[in-house]
């Protein structure tokens, strides 16, 4: 078949893939917009500029549980868990349309919001002029406030009428993305119930909430079409939305929220699959969609609403024990698998961006009455500043899985534990849309260290380098065929070609130990078996490549060190890489690549290659130094 008719047949492929109504459902929205038919630009709203919080006394409930706000947005502000910048200019307040990395600015802030690009704003990647609109100060602020910080109810009032001046309803960049403006309410939301100003809010208060959910709503079947974190986030944001705005006299707030009810309720039934898996195979995007849903249980019990389905609780309670699965008990840190925007919802405690602790504690709490973690921490304070009660350990908790193997089939995870290693290992279920090329990617843990790691994601608007570089085969523990990633890129954030596994399956071996494996052919022939099995003294994987045309590169991303090559692989103070072939191998080589652990941020990192040209077997031991003979 010619390149072009090639193409072609991938993408209307992707199309049917998708889902023809949900294409459809993009397509009519985008339609609407540039004809300028679409009912979200008839909506006019006028922002109340005044008072939104009142002065509040030292809470309670924070003195008895001595509880500690974060030390975030104290002079500076921070994006992405990482990058602090100082607030010493513009009288202490952000630049709302500023890129901070580059100093590039919004060119026409008071543009109607469906006029403005995500990709050609003149700022780079416009996350980073989201970000401080994303709200997680107002947390951070309302938190000062009930722990004693009088002066905290009068900069957070600041900050929200600079924002409401700057940011006028439906112009301007921060008004462009739905899910952002979902964000912001639901932030808004806990700040609220922290400051007890729920039931009695500011007029500035509410119409600022009916304002932003007058912008979500009629974008929900958009959001919808998605099949990602925008739907949950979306109709989230309606249900305590309207839920609040009810509470304050609003009645079209009964309107938002029962829609807002009916759309969570579908998504999570139909985004998180029976095994706990989120539709997007990232654990970052299951992290926030999870704190959403935990958000939403939070919300319902404080106003003492009606509980969500019995199906609604046990998908919730199953996604939560995924995430659980991937968590590094000792440190929180978690497999740097899928795509990653930076998000955290709930930032309430000091805990790093990459400490999913808090996230799995509060689940576990909500959905199954289970303590996962025992030590006292950030996890621990999380819970106590949403209120929520901390279940007694050993009694209530959560006994981390135990079992040799824990398989996630519906979205193609395997975790593998044999002391003190744990392995994931990922392989292609793809329901929804792929975004990483990450077939058969193995992530290797020894006691919370994480020494055979995926590179991330970086940005969403980058070089294009860059952008292929972390989501294609050279971004991830696996085989690179012929130069080219397993499914070709057909946008920005869409794969055609998407793989199926076979031959997967997931056993204890003779010797006891636990193994997976799972194979894949690409759209061009190529094939891949990976065998993968964990001892005590390590990992040992078996690659069976064929059906190439020129090479195939095996990559390990090596936990930083002192890695040296020798002759039959690279070794550390702590730990040995050996590989041994029955084809001939034309280049073994210690290489640099690059790793995002935060969004934005890269670091380079050894990355070991391996290259054959012809079909065979590429054996790889990994082991710690005390286990090499």
């Amino acid at each position: 078949m010619k390149p072009l008719l090639q193409h072609k047949a991938l993408y209307l492929q992707t199309l049917w893939r998708l889902g023809l109504g949900n294409v459809w459902a993009v397509a009519w929205y985008r339609l609407r917009l540039r004809f300028g038919i679409h009912p979200v630009q008839r909506v006019k709203r006028e922002l109340e500029i005044g008072a939104f919080f009142r002065q509040v006394a030292k809470r309670e409930q924070a003195a008895q549980n001595a509880l500690h706000p974060p030390r975030r947005w104290r002079g500076t502000a921070v994006y992405f868990g990482w990058h602090r910048e100082p607030l010493d200019n513009n009288e202490g307040l952000p630049h709302w349309h500023r890129n901070p990395f580059t100093g590039g600015q919004v060119e026409e802030p008071s543009f109607p919001w469906w006029k403005l690009s995500d990709f050609e704003s003149g700022v780079g990647d416009i996350k980073i002029v989201w970000e401080p609109s994303r709200f997680d100060w107002v947390l951070a602020f309302a938190q000062q406030a009930v722990t004693g910080d009088k002066t905290a109810i009068n900069r957070l009032n600041r900050w929200l009428r600079d924002w409401c001046r700057k940011n006028p309803c439906y112009r301007g960049p921060n008004w462009k993305c739905a899910q952002e403006a979902s964000v912001r309410v639901m932030h808004l939301a806990v700040a609220a119930w922290l400051l007890d100003q729920q039931n009695e809010s500011s007029p500035s208060l509410v119409t600022l909430i009916e304002a932003h959910l007058a912008r979500i709503r009629p974008t929900l079947a958009y959001a919808r079409a998605q099949d990602n974190n925008h739907g949950t986030s979306e109709a989230a944001a309606l249900y305590i939305g309207g839920h609040w705005l009810a509470r304050n006299g609003f009645a079209v707030g009964v309107t938002h929220a029962e829609i807002g009810q009916q759309y969570l309720e579908e998504r999570v039934a139909r985004l998180i699959a029976a095994d706990g898996t989120f539709s997007q195979y990232s654990v970052n995007y299951h992290r926030l969609m999870l704190d959403t849903v935990s958000l939403v249980e939070c919300w319902r019990s404080w106003l003492d609403l009606p509980a969500f389905s019995k199906p609604f609780y046990q998908s919730a309670e199953k996604a939560a024990c995924w995430l659980f699965a991937m968590t590094d008990a000792d440190t929180g840190d978690v497999p740097n698998i899928g795509a990653n925007d930076g998000a955290n919802l709930l930032p309430l405690t000091d805990a790093d961006y990459r400490d999913y602790r808090p996230a799995v504690q509060l689940a576990l709490a909500l959905f199954a009455g289970k303590r996962a973690f025992n030590a006292d921490g950030p996890h621990a304070e999380h819970l106590k500043w949403l209120g929520v009660e901390i279940p007694d350990w050993p009694e209530g908790s959560a006994a981390a899985p135990d079992s040799p193997a824990t398989k996630f089939d519906d979205g193609g995870f395997v975790v593998l534990r044999s002391q003190p290693w744990r392995a994931v290992f990922r392989y292609p279920r793809y329901r929804f849309r792929p975004s990483h090329c990450d077939a058969l990617h193995v992530d290797l843990w020894e006691q919370g260290v994480n020494v055979l790691r995926d590179g991330g994601s970086y940005s969403y608007n980058t070089e294009d380098t860059w952008q292929r570089y972390f989501t294609g085969a050279a971004g991830h523990n696996g085989i690179e065929f012929d130069g080219r990633d397993p499914m070709p890129t057909l946008g920005r954030f869409r794969r055609g070609a998407w793989l199926e596994a076979d031959s997967v399956n997931c056993s204890v071996d003779d010797a006891g130990w636990p193994t997976v494996q799972a194979a894949y052919t690409d759209w061009q022939g190529a094939r891949h078996l990976r065998l993968v099995s964990l001892t005590e003294a390590g990992l040992i994987v078996k690659d069976s490549v064929s059906g190439f045309r020129e090479k195939a590169v095996l990559r390990w991303r090596l936990v930083p060190d002192e890695w040296t090559l020798i002759e039959d692989g690279v070794r550390s103070p702590r730990y040995s890489l050996r590989i041994t072939a029955d084809v001939a191998i034309k280049r073994l080589d210690l290489a640099e690549g690059w790793e995002s652990r935060y969004y934005l941020h890269k670091n380079p990192m050894p990355v070991f290659e391996v290259e054959v040209t012809g079909a065979g077997v590429i054996e790889t031991r990994f082991t710690a130094a005390a286990s090499i003979h």
